[in-house]
């Protein structure tokens, strides 16, 4: 069984958690990675585990695969909502996202 690389930026690995209260139900970070993100029955978008679960806690995090880096980042500019959060898993800065310094 192959574990799927997981994106890093400066050696450091990456996850990203969508702010559900923001979250526009608009569905364009479905479209970018549907592999990463998934409209849940509520209309909101929440972010899948490695193993294709849905994670609906609140501020729930899963990780970056490194194949579709480039889509994560992308869903995160073109969300009306701006409530995708990309971080370092090390410490918790934000890369990619609103609160991205």
């Amino acid at each position: 069984m192959s574990v799927q690389q997981e994106a890093e930026v400066d050696g450091e690995a990456l996850e990203v958690w969508i702010d559900q209260d923001l979250c526009t139900g608009d569905g364009i970070c479905a479209q970018y990675a549907p592999e990463v993100f998934e409209l849940d029955i509520d209309g909101l978008a929440y972010v899948k585990s490695p193993q294709d679960e849905l994670l609906q806690d609140k501020g729930a995090t899963t990780p970056v695969p490194l194949p579709l880096l480039t889509d994560v980042i992308d869903s995160a500019k073109e969300c009306p909502g701006e409530c995708i959060h990309v971080r370092r898993v090390s410490d918790s800065v934000e890369v990619y996202g609103p609160d991205a310094g």
